[in-house]
C-alpha cells in the first residue's frame, strides 16, 4: 500500500467551509477589503494570462462580495489601459459592506457603470462574471437569470470569478441556468462543485488561487473531499521487485457473460490482465470460451452454465469481479449469489448492482467496491436518477453508508466514497460515453485489489488510471469513436511511469 505525501494531496471544500476560512483569516488580522483586493488582483492576473491580447472587458457585478471582486477588477483593468464596461445587477446605492468600497474604488478610477437591463449590449472582448458567487442556494431568477442568458447568448469569452453564476458550489448542479465560462478563477479553497456534476460544461479551465491562505493549517476544518491527481502514479506504482512472480500479483476471477452477453466480461478480463494481475480467470457462459481464447489467451476461461458449475473457482481467487454481462435473469442471479458466499473482496458492476437493488436490498460488506452509474445508484438508493444528479456527493456518501465498502459513483467528475472520505476524479472525457467503459474499469479495479489486498486506495487509483487512459487514448484521433478496448494499452503505460 502506498502513502501519499502531503504535497500531492489536493483538498476540496464546501462553500460554507471556505466562508469560515475567509472569516477566520479576516479575524486573524487581514482586513476584508484587503482580501477582496487580493482576490481581484489574482483574477486580473488570471485574465491577462488567458487573454493577453484583450483590449476591452465587460464586468457584470452582483450585489455581494463576488460583485465586489468584479468592481475591483474593473478598476485594475482601466488602470492597465483597457476599455471597461461595468454593469451592476443592483443600484450602486444599495450595496453594503466591502462591496460599497469596491464600487467606489472603480468609480474613482474612472470606470462608468450602468444598471442591468434586458437590452444591455456587451462591448468587451471578454466578459467577466462576478454576479452570484458560492452562496447561491436556490434557482436563479430575475435580473441575474436574464444576465446569465444574455452572457451565454453573446458567445464571447467568459471568465467566472470564484464560480460560474448559477452553479451550486457544493454539488456542481445547475440551479436553473448557469454561465458557461471559458475559465474560472477560484479562491482560498477549491470547491467540490467545480469538479463534478454539470460543472465541467460550465467552468472551463479552473485556476485555483489560495490568496496566501493555507487552508490545511486549520485542522478543525478538514477538507470535504480530495481531488485525484496524476502525480500520484509515480508513488503508487514503483518498479516491481526483480524477484516478483505471478503469485505476488494476485488472482482475479471475473464472473460475467451470460448467454449472449460475452463482450463485457471479456473486456473486464483483458483490462485486469493489462493492469498487472498475476492470473486472471473468467467464469462465463460456455459459448463465449472460444472468443475469450482468441481475444486474450492469457485469461483462463471456464464455461459456466450456472452457479453449480462454479465449484471452487471463487475460493481460489484473491478478488471477484462480478456483473459485466451477467444480465438479471437466472444465470446472473445464480452467479451473484455464489459470489456473495465468498469472503474475498468483490468488485460489483452493471447488472449485479441492479440485482443487489432488487434481490439483496440489505446486503452490506466492508470489502467490496460498488461501481454504479447514476441510474444504478438511484435504484440502490430507492430514488430517481435526477435526485442522484442533483447532489452527487450526498448520493455517493449515502450509498456508501448504507452498503459499506467503497462506492464509485461514475459520471462526469466520478466520486469515490469510502471509510476514509470522499474523492473526486477531474479527468476523463466525453469519449467515454460508450459501451464497455464500466467493464474496463471493473477489471482494472480487480487487478489493483488483487495485488494490493485492500479496496479504498485501489478504488482511487483504478478510477484515476481509467480516466487518464481515456484522456490519452483520445489524443490525436479524438473523443468520438473511443472504445473501451482502447484503454487497456494506455492504462498499462500509466502504471509503468
Amino acid at each position: 500500500m502506498f502513502t501519499l505525501s502531503a504535497s500531492t494531496l489536493r483538498p476540496l471544500f464546501k462553500a460554507e467551509q471556505v466562508r469560515e476560512l475567509d472569516r477566520r483569516t479576516i479575524a486573524g488580522g487581514i482586513e476584508g477589503f484587503a482580501l477582496m483586493q487580493r482576490a481581484a488582483s489574482s483574477a486580473w492576473h488570471s485574465f491577462r494570462a488567458r487573454w493577453p491580447q484583450a483590449r476591452s472587458v465587460t464586468v457584470v457585478c452582483g450585489g455581494g462580495n463576488n460583485g465586489g471582486d468584479g468592481h475591483v477588477l474593473a478598476a485594475l483593468a482601466i488602470q492597465s489601459g483597457l476599455k471597461v464596461q461595468r454593469i451592476s445587477l443592483k443600484p450602486l446605492a444599495t450595496l453594503k459592506g466591502d462591496a460599497v468600497r469596491a464600487a467606489e474604488l472603480a468609480t474613482s478610477a474612472g470606470v462608468g457603470c450602468e444598471e442591468w437591463h434586458a437590452e444591455c449590449v456587451f462591448t468587451g472582448d471578454v466578459i467577466v462574471d462576478a454576479m452570484l458567487g458560492t452562496g447561491l442556494r436556490d434557482e436563479v431568477t430575475g435580473p441575474a437569470r436574464q444576465a446569465i442568458g444574455a452572457i451565454n447568448a453573446a458567445r464571447q469569452p467568459v471568465l467566472a470569478i470564484d464560480i460560474p453564476s448559477g452553479l451550486a458550489a457544493d454539488t456542481g448542479a445547475v440551479l436553473g441556468e448557469a454561465v458557461q465560462a471559458d475559465g474560472t478563477v477560484t479562491f482560498i479553497g477549491d470547491k467540490i462543485g467545480l469538479h463534478t456534476g454539470d460543472a465541467p460544461d460550465y467552468t472551463g479551465e479552473i485556476d485555483f488561487r489560495p490568496l496566501g491562505i493555507k487552508a490545511q493549517a486549520f485542522f478543525d476544518i478538514p477538507p470535504f473531499a480530495w481531488r485525484l491527481d496524476e502525480t500520484w502514479l509515480t508513488e503508487a506504482f514503483p518498479p516491481r521487485s526483480r524477484t516478483s512472480h505471478k503469485g505476488d500479483m494476485g488472482h482475479v476471477l471475473v464472473l460475467g457473460g451470460a448467454p449472449g452477453f460475452g463482450g463485457a466480461a471479456l473486456l473486464a478480463s483483458q483490462a485486469a490482465a493489462r493492469l498487472g494481475a498475476g492470473k486472471v480467470s473468467l467464469a462465463t457462459a460456455p459459448e463465449h470460451i472460444t472468443a475469450s481464447l482468441v481475444r486474450c489467451p492469457e485469461v483462463m476461461a471456464h464455461g459456466v452454465r450456472g452457479g453449480a458449475d462454479l465449484d471452487e473457482l471463487p475460493q481460489k481467487a484473491d478478488v471477484l469481479v462480478v456483473g459485466p454481462g451477467t444480465g438479471q435473469a437466472a444465470w446472473g442471479q445464480a452467479v451473484l449469489q455464489h459470489a456473495l458466499t465468498s469472503t474475498a473482496p468483490l468488485v460489483v458492476d452493471a447488472d449485479a448492482l441492479n440485482l443487489l437493488a432488487s434481490h439483496w436490498p440489505n446486503e452490506r460488506r466492508d470489502n467490496w467496491i460498488l461501481t454504479p452509474h447514476p441510474g444504478e445508484a438511484a435504484r440502490l438508493l430507492g430514488c430517481s436518477t435526477a435526485e442522484v444528479q442533483k447532489d452527487r456527493p450526498a448520493a455517493a456518501r449515502a450509498l456508501q453508508q448504507a452498503r459499506g465498502g467503497v462506492v464509485i459513483l461514475k459520471g462526469s467528475g466520478s466520486l469515490i466514497a469510502g471509510p476514509g472520505g470522499l474523492a473526486v476524479c477531474p479527468y476523463g472525457n466525453p469519449g467515454m460515453a460508450s459501451g464497455g467503459m464500466g467493464d474496463a474499469l471493473s477489471g482494472m479495479l480487480g487487478a489493483l485489489v488483487a495485488e494490493r489486498g485492500e479496496v479504498e486506495q485501489s478504488a482511487w487509483l483504478g478510477t484515476l488510471v481509467h480516466a487518464l487512459a481515456a484522456d490519452r487514448a483520445s489524443k490525436g484521433a479524438g473523443e468520438r469513436g473511443l472504445l473501451a478496448s482502447d484503454l487497456a494499452s494506455y492504462a498499462r503505460e500509466l502504471i509503468n511511469p
